[in-house]
C-alpha cells in the first residue's frame, strides 16, 4: 500500500503563546501546512522573517493528489533547499503522446533544448513533496509549525489580524501583522471572511485511480480521446514512483460518485484499459472541473494563495504549480515590507501579477475542459473534426487540446517592470521569467544560472563593462569569458537573453525580469530597482 511517508504524524505541542494573558503579536502567520503554506513559510524563514504555520491536522494528507511538478516549481523548490530528495525520488519526463481511439495523433517534447538544471516535469506523489518540505521547514529555527491548531475565528484591526485558534488544550488567540491563507480549495479562512469564488464549476466528472503494478509503458504522458477501452470518453496515464500509475477516466456528468468509487466498479474499468488484472488499487477519487478564483487575493492584512485563492481543472498540472509560484511571487515582497525596506503598496503587485497568472491558467484550463468534454452538439462536432484532421495534417495538431501544460506567467502588465527603451530581438521581456543555462564558476566548476542568482535582486551583465553596483541587496553575475568572471556557454546564454556585449538585466528575487538595457549606468539601474520595490509603481 502507500509508502511510509504517507502516514507521517506530527505531535501536537502546546505553545507558550497559549498561556499568555493577552494575544501574542507575531509577524507572519501562515494557515495551512500543505505544499503552498510550507513553501512560503520556508521562503520567509530563509529571508530571516519569523513565521508561525498553523495546520488543523497532525499528518500528511492521504492519497497522491497532485503529482506533476513543473520545471519552474522545481527551480523554486531548489532555491528553498528541498528539491534534491524530490528529484531523487520523482519520475522525470518531458515527452507526451496524444491518441484518438487506437491511433497516435502526435507526440511532443516539453524541453527540447539542453542546458537546464531541472527537468521539464517530475511525477511525485504530493505526500512525498509535503514530507520533504516539512523536513526543510523544521530545519529552520524561525519557522514554528503548530499541528492541530485550527483557526476558528478571525478579526481585523488597524495594522493587525487577531486569530482565534482551537487546540486540544482549548482556544487561544494570536495577533499577526500579516496572515497568509493557504488552506486549500475549501479554505475555512475564506469562509470566515465571507468570500466567494467567481467563475465556473463544470458538470463533467473524472475518476482518479492510482494503481500499483509492474508495467513496461514508457515514462511519458499518454492521453486518449475516445479510447476503445473507454468508449466515447477520455483517459490519461502517468507513471509515479513506487510502481504507482495514475489513471484518469472521464465519467458522465450524472454519474453517481458513491457508486463509481466502489472497487468492484473501478476495477473492471481499469482491467479494460490495461488488458489484465495484475494490479492493486491504491487510491480512488472523483472530481469535477472547476475554473474559479477570488476577485481579489488581498483582503486587508489577509493574503490568499494557492487553491484558497484560485482553482483550475487538473489537466495541464496548473493547480499546485501555480500555487507554489504564488508563494515565489509573494515571499520576497512580504519580506521587504515586513523588514521596512519597501512600502506596503508593493504587496498590491502580488494581487495584480498573480491575478494575471490565475486568469491565464483559468483561460487555458477552460479551453482544455471545453475540448476534452464538449458541452453541446456543435462543440463536439468541432472537436471531432479537429481530431479527424489532426490525424492527417500537422497544422491541425495545434487545435487538439488535451491540457496545455503548466508554464510560468510572464507578467505583461506588471507595475514593477521598467519598459524596454532599447531594441531587443529576443530574450525574456520585463515581467517574464528568465531561462536557465549552463555556467561555470571561476574555478571551472559546472553550475547553472539559476544557482548563480542572488537571494534578492541580481544584476546579470554580458561582457567586460560592469556598471557600478553599490546596492547591498543586488548580486552581480557577469558573463564574460575573456575576463573569466563567470565562464559560460556564451553562445547559448547570449541566444536565450539576446545578450550582446554590454547588455544588462535586473532580475527580481523570484527570477522575473525587472528591467533590461543595452547599456546601463547606476542611475538607470537605481530607478529600475526602486520601481521593482514598489516605490514608483
Amino acid at each position: 500500500m502507500q509508502a511510509e511517508k504517507t502516514f507521517r504524524r506530527f505531535a501536537y505541542r502546546q505553545s507558550p503563546d497559549q498561556l499568555a494573558k493577552a494575544p501574542v503579536r507575531r509577524g507572519v502567520v501562515v494557515i495551512g501546512g500543505g505544499p503552498i503554506g510550507l513553501s512560503i513559510a520556508i521562503d520567509l524563514g530563509q529571508r530571516g522573517i519569523p513565521v508561525v504555520l498553523l495546520d488543523d491536522s497532525d499528518r500528511i494528507g492521504d492519497g497522491s493528489r497532485a503529482i506533476c511538478f513543473a520545471k519552474r516549481t522545481l527551480e523554486i523548490f531548489d532555491r528553498l533547499g528541498a528539491a534534491a530528495p524530490m528529484l531523487a525520488k520523482g519520475v522525470e519526463w518531458q515527452r507526451g503522446r496524444v491518441f484518438h481511439k487506437e491511433r497516435e495523433l502526435y507526440s511532443f517534447d516539453l524541453l527540447p533544448e539542453p542546458g537546464h538544471k531541472m527537468p521539464a516535469f517530475i511525477n511525485l506523489q504530493q505526500y512525498y513533496v509535503e514530507s520533504d518540505l516539512i523536513d526543510r521547514a523544521m530545519a529552520l529555527s524561525n519557522v514554528d509549525i503548530r499541528w492541530r491548531n485550527r483557526v476558528k475565528g478571525l478579526s481585523q484591526q488597524t495594522g493587525a489580524v487577531t486569530l482565534t485558534i482551537d487546540t486540544p488544550d482549548g482556544d487561544y488567540q494570536l495577533s499577526a501583522d500579516w496572515v497568509v491563507a493557504c488552506d486549500g480549495a475549501r479554505s475555512p479562512t475564506r469562509g470566515l471572511l465571507g468570500l466567494e469564488f467567481e467563475g465556473e464549476q463544470f458538470e463533467d466528472q473524472f475518476l482518479i485511480a492510482d494503481v500499483k503494478m509492474t508495467a513496461e509503458f514508457p515514462v511519458e504522458r499518454w492521453f486518449w480521446f475516445e479510447p476503445p477501452f473507454h468508449s466515447g470518453q477520455s483517459a490519461l496515464l502517468h507513471k509515479q514512483p513506487d510502481d504507482i500509475w495514475r489513471i484518469d477516466l472521464q465519467l458522465s456528468s450524472d454519474a453517481d460518485t458513491d457508486y463509481e468509487r466502489r472497487p468492484e466498479v473501478v476495477r473492471p474499468r481499469i482491467e479494460r484499459m490495461l488488458g489484465h488484472k495484475n494490479f492493486e488499487l491504491e487510491w480512488v477519487s472523483i472530481y469535477r472541473f472547476q475554473c474559479r478564483r477570488l476577485a481579489r487575493f488581498i483582503h486587508g492584512r489577509v493574503i490568499f494563495a494557492g487553491d484558497a485563492a484560485h482553482q483550475v481543472s487538473p489537466f495541464g498540472a496548473r493547480g499546485a504549480n501555480s500555487g507554489v509560484q504564488d508563494t515565489d511571487n509573494l515571499a520576497w515582497k512580504l519580506a521587504l515590507v515586513s523588514g521596512g525596506k519597501a512600502p506596503e503598496r508593493l504587496l498590491a503587485s502580488y494581487d495584480q501579477e498573480r491575478s494575471e497568472a490565475a486568469d491565464e491558467n483559468i483561460l487555458n484550463s477552460t479551453r482544455s475542459t471545453d475540448f476534452i468534454a464538449p458541452h453541446s452538439t456543435a462543440e463536439r462536432t468541432l472537436r471531432d473534426a479537429a481530431l479527424a484532421i489532426a490525424a492527417k495534417a500537422d497544422f491541425a495538431k495545434r487545435f487538439v487540446n488535451s491540457g496545455r501544460l503548466s508554464v510560468p506567467c510572464a507578467y505583461a502588465n506588471s507595475p514593477l517592470s521598467t519598459p524596454d527603451h532599447d531594441r531587443f530581438t529576443t530574450g525574456p521581456r520585463p515581467g517574464a521569467p528568465i531561462p536557465d543555462g549552463p555556467v561555470a564558476d571561476v574555478q571551472g566548476k559546472a553550475r547553472h544560472l539559476s544557482e548563480a542568482l542572488g537571494p534578492d535582486f541580481t544584476l546579470l551583465v554580458f561582457g567586460p563593462v560592469v556598471p557600478e553596483c553599490p546596492w547591498p541587496d543586488v548580486a552581480l553575475v557577469q558573463i564574460d569569458e575573456a575576463k573569466q568572471l563567470l565562464i559560460a556557454d556564451g553562445e547559448l546564454l547570449e541566444k536565450r537573453f539576446d545578450g550582446k556585449s554590454g547588455t544588462v538585466y535586473l532580475i527580481r528575487p523570484d527570477g522575473h525580469v525587472a528591467a533590461r538595457f543595452r547599456t546601463a549606468n547606476s542611475a538607470m539601474i537605481e530607478r529600475a530597482l526602486q520601481r521593482a520595490k514598489g516605490f514608483h509603481s
